[in-house]
């Protein structure tokens, strides 16, 4: 057991990870999956309605070599919102708060659909902080593409000021074990691919998100930044950060995502030849979750490879360990 580990009170517990809370500007709960404490760091952002076990399935493959660390950004998961906002803008400045909390050196930052929008938006505004971006079929910029009119409808109908909560809040009425189906079923090819006992945990999460309030604003409101940062007219500044990105990326996009079509990554990957591109077959939008062996491959193909250089940036020395006391629990309600 490390020095990390006897003060964090031993490692992770399998695939859950470890639970945790820190304090910015409220309670934030994380998943401490573990890893050498002397290995380089990754620091995972779910999507839009997603949670730190988005990650739960990938982590054992990544973290014999590397440590993993995984936030619920405010409004979703177990943190809520409050007063920070649930909006792109207000959870980039959460997640790099959370970076200068748990490290003293650059992180590889890992990112999902909207995480890996929010982790593009860091590495642009905070280039000191990252080391390298991981992007899990990312939510780029919109191109002239044609959108998955399902996906496209309910994405409009989400970020509509009035009509987006009252269709979310009906949600609150389904069981959630079918929120979390039906989820599954829209992000994944083939849902059956995601083990039944990750299944159980996303299930625990959306049980005790359901407890909360404000479910139905912070995801409205999460939902219209994303297509607001991502659009043509308001979406300027993003696309610049990208266009003026400098450390090394890769991106994993699956080739079915109905979501992100995967020719707005082969897009990406045109305009910028020095990122990678690693294509999966037959895998929809959540490749972490859908095709964790292949996932977690080509990410450590990468760092042992390409990508070398990032993961010895972001390995610490001892002197440079930050331990952080979790703050307690919040109370339910």
């Amino acid at each position: 057991m490390t020095a990390l580990e006897r003060i964090n009170g031993g490692p992770p517990r399998g695939l859950r990870g470890r639970s945790r809370w820190t304090d910015i500007d409220g309670p934030v709960h994380y998943l401490d999956f573990g890893g050498p404490a002397s290995g380089p760091l990754i620091v995972a952002v779910h999507g839009l309605g997603g949670a730190a076990v988005n990650w739960t399935a990938i982590a054992p493959l990544l973290t014999r070599k590397y440590r993993l660390l995984a936030p619920d950004l405010a409004g979703h998961g177990l943190t809520r919102s409050d007063s920070r906002g649930a909006d792109v803008s207000s959870n980039r400045a959460l997640l790099h708060r959370f970076i200068n909390l748990v490290s003293g050196r650059p992180v590889i930052l890992m990112g999902n659909s909207m995480g890996g929008m929010i982790a593009l938006l860091e590495a642009s505004a905070e280039p000191a902080a990252v080391a390298g971006l991981i992007l899990v079929d990312p939510a780029l910029p919109f191109r002239p593409i044609r959108p998955d009119p399902l996906v496209a409808a309910v994405f409009a109908m989400s970020a509509v000021p009035v009509l987006g909560p009252l269709l979310i809040h009906q949600r609150r009425f389904m069981p959630v074990e079918s929120l979390v189906s039906s989820t599954l079923a829209l992000c994944c090819v083939d849902p059956k691919r995601v083990p039944q006992d990750i299944v159980d945990r996303h299930i625990e999460v959306a049980r005790q998100r359901a407890e909360m309030t404000g479910n139905a604003r912070d995801f409205a409101d999460a939902a219209r930044s994303v297509l607001e940062t991502v659009s043509l007219v308001r979406g300027q500044a993003y696309r610049r950060g990208i266009r003026d990105l400098k450390c090394p990326v890769l991106v994993i996009h699956g080739q079915r995502d109905r979501l992100v079509p995967v020719s707005v990554a082969r897009m990406a990957a045109q305009a910028h030849q020095d990122w990678a591109l690693v294509e999966l077959p037959d895998i929809g939008h959540v490749p972490q979750l859908e095709a964790p062996a292949e996932t977690g491959l080509a990410i450590k193909t990468w760092l042992a490879t390409t990508g070398k250089a990032v993961a010895a940036a972001t390995t610490p020395q001892f002197s440079d360990l930050q331990v952080r006391i979790p703050c307690p629990r919040p109370a339910p309600g």
